[in-house]
């Protein structure tokens, strides 16, 4: 009925609609809340699950302990913390170099302030400390944010086409060949099919109407795939040194294991220790207790991971004290931009850049 139809002496009350459970999540800002909120929380979830199964439930304390007596701990610490370094220095030269040739010649040592502060972060979690790079890196060359993304993700490409290659070659050196292996022949060749989708987005990228018209579409249609032909020279030597220090840890700490199974093995572990966790506990332990089993009991090879872990944690915070300034100054635009709303990258997997 409406109003001028209404009785006299009657007000006309519109009916008033239930309210729908399903309304509020179709809005951005609800989903955009909740997707926040699931990523910090995930980091914490996963860890915390983890370990607790780890540690609560499959490890035996007394044969962990006993596992750990028997490293040669200066042996063991000097060698992992001398990968890290390295990986921490080789990741960010390549990532300087990067920049430099595709965004503006800035000095290798700004790269290097930005990764060094980033470490801070990384203490606590991987993903932060990746979005705190891009923040620093855009505030260094002055770029937009799809330009350092896509500058960024070219060592990316170099990392994964090296891990995709080691783990390739590996195969036929395993005992029992692909057979005896084929969880990593799966994962290679899943990686070989994300690579190949990789390479072709690079190359026909700027053919897309959409695509081409983007910021990052214009910026990839002057980038050619030979360039990222010295990433991925610079990464196989990388890879080289990477599971050479892996070889000489695992002896130190006791539980030594072939280096063509360390080669076709440790890209799945990177894999694992890519989702959101902190500073990879959890994911790591339980990675190594499957992935390496026939090399050493599961207490050992725990204890292990959870020891490699610790002293990564203690390098994070090292490093990241030692650019102190640089990390105050990043985590301090990280939230000015976020009250700005400034679009930042929000990855819930990550290019794992830990040994």
């Amino acid at each position: 009925m409406a109003a001028h139809d209404a009785p006299a002496g009657k007000r006309y009350r519109p009916r008033r609609r239930k309210p729908s459970l399903g309304r509020p999540l179709c809005c951005p800002s609800v989903r955009e809340r909740l997707l926040h909120l699931l990523r910090r929380l995930l980091p914490w979830t996963i860890s915390i699950t983890a370990l607790a199964y780890v540690f609560g439930w499959l490890t035996d304390w007394r044969a962990l302990l006993a596992a750990m007596k028997g490293a040669d701990v200066p042996a063991f610490v000097a060698v992992v913390a001398i990968d890290k370094v390295a990986f921490f220095l080789g990741w960010s030269l390549l990532q300087a170099e990067a920049v430099r040739r595709f965004v503006r010649p800035v000095p290798y040592a700004q790269v290097l302030a930005v990764r060094g502060g980033s470490e801070l972060v990384r203490a606590v979690n991987g993903n932060l400390a990746d979005v705190a790079v891009v923040v620093g890196l855009m505030q260094v060359t002055g770029a937009s944010l799809a330009t350092i993304v896509a500058a960024s993700t070219f060592p990316y490409f170099g990392h994964i086409a090296v891990l995709l290659l080691q783990a390739t070659v590996s195969i036929p050196l395993l005992g029992g060949g692909i057979a005896a292996n084929r969880d990593v022949a799966i994962a290679v060749g899943i990686g070989w099919l994300i690579a190949l989708g990789a390479y072709l987005l690079v190359r026909f990228a700027p053919s897309m109407p959409r695509v081409a018209r983007s910021s990052a579409g214009v910026w990839l249609g002057r980038v050619r795939p030979r360039a990222l032909l010295p990433y991925f020279g610079w990464f196989l030597a990388l890879a080289v040194v990477d599971i050479g220090f892996q070889w000489l840890a695992t002896r130190a700490f006791g539980i030594p294991i072939p280096w063509p199974v360390l080669a076709a093995r440790i890209p799945i572990l990177y894999v694992a220790i890519s989702v959101p966790s902190l500073a990879g506990f959890g994911p790591r332990e339980l990675t190594w207790a499957y992935l390496f089993s026939e090399y050493g009991t599961r207490d050992a090879l725990v204890a292990y991971a959870f020891a490699t872990n610790a002293i990564f944690l203690v390098l994070h915070v090292v490093i990241g004290v030692a650019f102190l300034p640089r990390a105050i100054d990043l985590v301090l635009r990280m939230r000015e931009a976020r009250a700005a709303g400034v679009a930042l990258p929000n990855p819930l997997l990550r290019d794992s850049i830990d040994p």
